[in-house]
């Protein structure tokens, strides 16, 4: 089961991912995790103690220049475009209540799509993970499909859309909706969350073009946990059985 979980900026889709991957591996599943979002934060929702000190794929210098055959921020070399990447997760995931994690990391050159060597090495990656690993991927994108190409996409199951109740959410979600579309990805699961009133839901409904799988509420517990260090499974309460739901209605003919 591979599962890519997007949405706008703050609408709590680590969050989300994070309880995912935790409920998954409590389950007994493998369960890789990886974060593709450039503004990490995957690591602190699974309260992974001292989340920021992991180091990215994309910072792994060594690494890169020596399956790519390149060197960084170097210009006019030519490259391996198909780096040997089957041991990445064993040698550099962090492991944690059974969850695998790895961090992308940002590459700060050049822009997203630039054919240099650590985003090169990075889509091989996600390509390996997603086409040809057995394990359950969980994998926290970005506000897009910035990752996933159309041979990549072949291989996720679903894309779970997490939406707030406000404008800015629901165009993202609709966006990301059009441009999974284009590269062939059509099992779409849609998640709202941070809902306060009924109101919250109807706007969310009205705003999209397809049915809401489920309903989150804001919750004080999940922002303490975070503060605290905890992960965001240890801050659900009824919330939870929500997420196991959520699961089995994606896991259902999926297998």
């Amino acid at each position: 089961m591979k599962i890519a979980v997007s949405g706008k900026g703050g609408v709590g889709k680590s969050t989300i991912a994070a309880v995912i991957a935790l409920l998954l591996a409590q389950r007994g599943q493998r369960v890789l995790a990886l974060d593709a979002d450039p503004d990490a934060n995957l690591a602190a929702a699974l309260g992974i103690p001292e989340a920021k000190r992991i180091t990215p794929i994309s910072a792994e210098i060594a690494l890169i220049e020596e399956r790519t055959g390149a060197k960084v921020n170097e210009y006019g070399q030519v490259f391996k475009l198909n780096p040997d990447v089957s041991d990445v997760t064993e040698k550099l995931a962090v492991k944690h209540k059974g969850v695998e994690l790895l961090v992308l990391g940002a590459v700060k050159r050049g822009g997203g799509g630039c054919a240099c060597p650590e985003n090169v090495f990075i889509k091989a990656l996600v390509n390996d993970l997603v086409l040809y690993k057995n394990e359950t991927l969980v994998m926290d994108m970005e506000a897009g499909i910035e990752h996933l190409g159309r041979a990549t996409v072949t291989g996720v199951n679903v894309m779970l859309i997490v939406v707030e109740p406000g404008q800015r959410s629901l165009d993202c979600a609709a966006a990301v909706i059009k441009l999974s579309g284009e590269i062939g990805l059509k099992d779409f699961v849609i998640v709202g969350n941070k809902i306060t009133c009924n109101e919250d839901k109807q706007f969310i409904s009205d705003g999209l073009d397809m049915e809401v799988s489920a309903f989150l509420p804001y919750s004080e517990n999940i922002r303490n946990a975070d503060r605290d260090g905890l992960s965001a499974l240890d801050g659900m309460g009824k919330e939870q059985a929500v997420v196991e739901t959520l699961i089995n209605t994606m896991w259902k003919g999926k297998e």
